[in-house]
């Protein structure tokens, strides 16, 4: 039912462009739009997900238990300190290699491209939104969480209360580019398979190898772009009212 729809979104939309743009957009348009999809499909699933991990990351990192901050000083040091490229090619047909036999239970998702390249996306947004929400918390006034503690109010409850709701305002508009810089990281998905909008693209150009192909590609991700910028941008603003009501 959701693929049908979402075709017949595709459809209508090139259809109502069809009359104003170039043969070829008209020609390759449901093919890129069906990509650009996808990619929306992959932020919308992989930004929250990533953020609420990010927090737990952060909360981790910052609580003082070695148990729980080394693990975490690893994982962000591994996904900020290596290529998303690297990391998909790891996952998917690295780990995806082992097969059946020895994935076992866990064969099912590794097998499939997009569940995997999901998974990457998360994971890789997770670790730099907890260096961002790190370098937020920083920020903050100190004496906040002295204060807090000193009437008796827990750890984990300032941090919720008081201190990390400031961070995220300090972090918001690092926060809005690393969406961004992940919207763009998510066209490596094609190179395993996966056909987001730089994967209808390849297989549009592979084609007719007619370079406007990336042309068109690259005015959807800009598209996309705006329509982020703009979105945190009004987020941002909705904040600063908060603030001062």
């Amino acid at each position: 039912m959701y693929e049908d729809l979402k075709f017949a979104a595709s459809d209508g939309i090139c259809a109502a462009l069809s009359p104003v743009t170039p043969e070829l957009f008209s020609t390759i348009c449901p093919r890129l739009t069906d990509g650009l999809f996808v990619t929306v499909e992959l932020l919308a699933l992989s930004v929250p997900i990533g953020f609420v991990l990010a927090v737990l990351l952060v909360l981790a990192r910052l609580s003082g238990n070695i148990v729980l901050s080394w693990p975490v000083n690893a994982f962000v040091y591994v996904f900020r300190g290596t290529p998303l490229l690297v990391q998909m090619w790891v996952f998917y047909f690295g780990i995806g290699s082992l097969g059946a036999e020895n994935l076992g239970v866990l064969w099912p998702f590794f097998r499939e491209a997009w569940w995997v390249g999901l998974l990457v996306l998360i994971l890789n947004t997770s670790a730099y939104v907890c260096e961002i929400l790190r370098g937020g918390l920083a920020n903050v006034d100190r004496g906040q969480m002295e204060a807090a503690l000193s009437i008796g109010m827990g750890w984990m409850r300032a941090m919720r209360r008081i201190m990390l709701p400031q961070a995220l305002k300090i972090a918001w508009p690092a926060y809005g580019n690393e969406v961004i810089l992940l919207m763009k990281g998510s066209a490596l998905m094609s190179t395993i398979t996966v056909l987001d909008l730089m994967g209808q693209s390849r297989t549009v150009f592979s084609r007719n190898f007619d370079l406007m192909t990336y042309f068109y590609a690259a005015l959807y991700y800009l598209l996309l772009a705006g329509l982020i910028t703009l979105l945190f941008t009004w987020f941002e603003k909705r904040m600063a009212q908060g603030a001062h009501s």
